[in-house]
């Protein structure tokens, strides 16, 4: 057997898939490799098997002998915010599901329609080139999250700020500083809560019956972690997929009802960060993927990039079309995993975009797309920056 293939992939260019990757993919659905951290895993490519392993009992999110776990820096992060709830994974959902209702989104969404509004004010007063990152990207969503958690507003840019320390896998020391301020943070805002409930999510969690201050705080992080840095990164590729694809702009000009479906698209074609092979996830048992064996305790990594990206699951799955039937895509998981925060990060996209189209007809890149790079340092990745012109 040939040796393991070295994460990561070079990622070439920001909107392809990784050429190491394609080319394993291309040579079937799992294979070995080592981690950026030198421990050996197996990283599972194919649509098939990648749908049928996030939603599979075999396969858990803790190491059944902690100690031998292969350390993989962002699980470990995940698993530290987590606290009890990363093996209580359905008290988890059940606690937070209630918070993402279509009804509560539809309460916050003039709220997102307000802010961007807002924000692509200042954009338009701005001489292009301008960086849409900065300018958009980077606060709508903590914008968004304080609103919803119950974070007063002036304390916003420090909780972006910690968020942002937090993330950053490539720092482990300001990782942990950014998250011991987080969490110092948050202890505090429950406790208000607990004093003086509004009408907010912390206080509707600290409501909940027989839950203790320590996994409101854990949820509280989990909710800004999860729906701030995604957020932030998708927004940046979204748009540059359509930007990029000026034939998919024009329809969205044309027929502004396509965009649920341009977010739907942009969201399985777009790649997040560079460093990262996947799901991370332990075998809990002995079992076979594609005639592999894999053994308890092994290392398996679910790579869902890679699995919106198979041809077998999407015909020409490279390209942008914002009429395709993404009912297959994995972007926000499957089944008992998929993400509780999605309806939250569709409706921001949808906002975005709706309002981008609308006032930035003729907003096209300032660059190439081979000059920009993606983030190597955060656990979620996305573009370092997006200059736009219009």
């Amino acid at each position: 057997m040939s040796s393991p293939a070295q994460l990561p992939f070079e990622q070439t260019n920001v909107l392809r898939l990784a050429p190491g990757l394609r080319t394993l993919q291309s040579q079937g659905a799992v294979h070995r490799v080592r981690t950026a951290d030198g421990d050996e895993a197996w990283l599972v490519t194919g649509h098939a098997w990648v749908r049928q392993l996030l939603d599979d009992d075999r396969l858990g999110r803790s190491h059944p002998d902690p100690e031998a776990a292969a350390k993989d820096s962002g699980s470990a992060l995940l698993a530290g915010l987590l606290g009890d709830f990363a093996t209580d994974h359905a008290r988890l959902r059940a606690l937070l599901e209630p918070h993402f209702s279509p009804e509560r989104m539809l309460a916050l969404r003039p709220y997102v329609e307000k802010q961007t509004g807002q924000l692509l004010d200042a954009m338009a007063g701005q001489k292009p080139p301008v960086d849409l990152r900065e300018a958009l990207a980077l606060s709508l969503p903590i914008q968004v999250i304080c609103e919803w958690l119950g974070v007063p507003q002036q304390d916003k840019d420090r909780f972006g700020g910690w968020t942002q320390d937090a993330a950053n896998v490539g720092d482990p020391v300001r990782s942990k500083q950014g998250l011991g301020e987080l969490f110092g943070y948050c202890r505090q805002l429950v406790a208000g809560k607990r004093r003086h409930p509004g009408d907010d999510v912390i206080s509707r969690i600290c409501a909940t019956e027989g839950i203790n201050d320590n996994e409101v705080l854990g949820l509280t992080a989990l909710l800004l972690f999860g729906g701030y840095e995604t957020t932030v990164a998708r927004i940046g590729t979204c748009v540059l997929l359509l930007l990029a694809n000026p034939e998919q702009w024009q329809a969205l000009l044309r027929d502004p009802g396509l965009i649920p479906g341009a977010v739907e698209e942009t969201l399985r074609v777009s790649m997040p960060n560079p460093h990262n092979g996947g799901m991370p996830r332990y075998a809990l048992t002995d079992f076979e993927i594609d005639g592999v064996t894999i053994r308890t305790g092994d290392f398996v990594m679910l790579n869902i990039i890679a699995a919106n990206h198979d041809e077998t699951a999407f015909a020409d799955a490279g390209r942008v079309d914002v009429t395709r039937d993404t009912t297959g895509s994995l972007m926000f998981g499957h089944g008992a995993h998929y993400c509780v925060g999605a309806t939250l990060a569709r409706m921001q996209l949808q906002v975005v975009l709706t309002q981008l189209v609308a006032r930035f007809p003729t907003l096209a890149p300032a660059v190439g797309v081979e000059e920009l790079k993606l983030r190597h340092n955060t656990l979620i990745g996305g573009l370092i920056q997006l200059p736009v012109t219009w």
